[in-house]
């Protein structure tokens, strides 16, 4: 049974149809170059185009080559080896179809197109004749039964064994044969459209180098999106807490201190603000906007974030040492963000009565922050092991090549970052 559902595979798959279409369209689109070829051969060489005369072997044979070789230039053209990658994956299918597409061809793609464009010709050509006689013949064998002279003409294409001319001598033999040539022509389309699934990756597919490009571009994309993740994280997590803490603080002295309630609001619509403006920036960046639609925070900054720290009620020392502003933006970008965090676990997780500091030193090759705020009794345990915040942020200033310390020591929670850069000119 099993050996049954094997031959009867081709006969019932769609992909055996799609491919035999697939290689009779070479053929087809093979005719006119090799009649433009076979035409120019004859103006050239003595070749009688008298009616019913062919062209000699000598002569087609070089007009097959050179006709496939002038018909597969033109996927050298711009656009033409996409359509046919396009064309090979819908109607091949095979593991062209299943990877995903190759990047922009360039010159080695496009040769590599030129030559499986010149094979298909090649083969296109004799499956297309074949299809044609074939099933032509096999059409008018199927009808002998109810022809007055049945059996095969003798100008027939297709070559008999020794006696078979005896055999279709009877009516009833004709459709036999034409149903075995229709199952001959079935199982070789399958065969060769077997073939060229298996062989057009090697020739339309992703090169190794485009693989790797590919791969690259695609972990370049993954890195930006992470990064992006985490910028969202910190700015809009950030403004998030202080607006819950000025909520807060507003709600609890509306009554008795109105002037402070109205401090408190304006903070929060300040910070509201804030984050509108860095979640406009993140998903501008997201649609492939121009990247610099909205100015990105820097250690230059920290002062402006320290003010609204101190706006929400928090007790907040900020100090700067070193030439701050000759901080490499990359770096200078990343260690504010560092503060931001450090703010904010300092704010959901710190003593409502203890302060803040923020420390940052630029010199000596290196620059480096540090944020401290008091511990509260019974988060000590909770706060060693970390989040995904200062998880993300260890990742992004390792890649700096830098060293990011966090823990909780004394009764104080201190997060510390070092990277390496310039800070002296």
């Amino acid at each position: 049974m099993r050996i049954l559902r094997l031959a009867a595979a081709p006969l019932i798959s769609a992909e055996t149809y799609t491919r035999w279409v697939y290689t009779v369209l070479g053929g087809v689109l093979f005719t006119p170059f090799l009649i433009a070829v076979l035409v120019l051969i004859s103006l050239v060489t003595p070749w009688d185009l008298s009616p019913g005369q062919g062209p000699p072997a000598w002569q087609l044979v070089p007009g097959c080559l050179i006709g496939a070789a002038l018909g597969g230039a033109t996927a050298l053209l711009p656009g033409v080896r996409r359509q046919q990658v396009q064309l090979t994956r819908h109607l091949v299918g095979g593991p062209l179809a299943t990877r995903p597409p190759a990047p922009a061809a360039g010159w080695p793609a496009r040769v590599r197109a030129a030559c499986w464009l010149a094979l298909h010709f090649l083969i296109g050509m004799p499956a297309a004749l074949a299809t044609m006689v074939l099933l032509t013949d096999a059409a008018s064998l199927a009808l002998s039964p109810i022809m007055r002279e049945p059996g095969l003409s003798g100008d027939r294409l297709v070559a008999l064994p020794p006696g078979a001319g005896s055999l279709l001598g009877t009516r009833w033999a004709g459709p036999f044969l034409g149903a075995a040539l229709v199952l001959a022509l079935i199982y070789g389309a399958a065969l060769i459209g077997a073939a060229a699934a298996r062989a057009a990756p090697l020739f339309l597919g992703a090169s190794a180098a485009d693989r790797l490009a590919a791969l690259q571009s695609r972990a370049d994309d993954l890195s930006e999106r992470n990064r992006l993740a985490a910028e969202l994280h910190d700015s809009i997590g950030h403004a998030l807490s202080v607006v819950t803490l000025q909520a807060g603080a507003a709600a609890r002295v509306l009554d008795r201190d109105p002037e402070f309630a109205r401090t408190a609001l304006d903070a929060i619509a300040e910070q509201a603000r804030t984050a509108t403006a860095e979640l406009d920036h993140v998903l501008g960046l997201l649609r492939e906007e121009q990247r610099d639609r909205a100015p990105r925070r820097t250690l230059a900054d920290l002062p402006h974030l320290a003010e609204a720290v101190r706006s929400a009620g928090t007790d907040l020392d900020y100090a700067a040492e070193g030439p701050i502003g000759d901080v490499p933006p990359v770096i200078s970008r990343e260690l504010y963000r560092i503060c931001q965090e450090g703010v904010t676990n300092a704010l959901r997780h710190g003593a409502r009565d203890g302060g803040v500091r923020i420390r940052v030193a630029a010199g000596g090759g290196s620059v480096r922050v540090s944020v401290a705020n008091p511990v509260p009794p019974g988060r000590r345990a909770a706060r060693r092991r970390g989040g995904r915040g200062l998880v993300g942020m260890a990742e992004r200033v390792r890649l700096l090549g830098g060293e990011l310390r966090y823990g909780a020591d004394g009764g104080t929670w201190l997060l510390e970052a070092e990277i390496p850069g310039k800070g002296e000119r």
